[in-house]
């Protein structure tokens, strides 16, 4: 799908993203994301790096293909589903998007 903003990106996004169990993984993915960049910031370790991509695509990928049984969005629109991710992480946060 050929989307022109983000605005019209994301209720695509969130309807790939349905199931609770899928939400909630990203949330931990994305977490740990935020972790491996913070751990990076103050250690200056180059191997936190390295595992943003194992752990960010590896809990959504758990996701996708053990319960919502869809290709994720990353295959389709990389950069808005980047964008996505941590917005669904927001809304996730801040209640506007229910995974607990």
């Amino acid at each position: 799908m050929d989307f022109k903003t983000f605005s019209d990106f994301y209720p695509y996004y969130l309807r790939e993203h349905s199931n609770l169990h899928c939400r909630k993984l990203h949330f931990v993915g994305t977490c740990g994301v935020i972790s491996l960049l913070l751990l990076f910031f103050f250690t200056g370790n180059l191997m936190t790096l390295a595992l943003l991509p194992v752990v960010g695509y590896g809990f959504a990928w758990v996701g996708h293909f053990g319960f919502e049984k869809n290709r994720p969005a990353t295959f389709k629109n990389p950069w808005y589903s980047l964008l996505g991710d941590f917005r669904m992480f927001w809304d996730i946060l801040t209640g506007r998007v229910s995974a607990f």
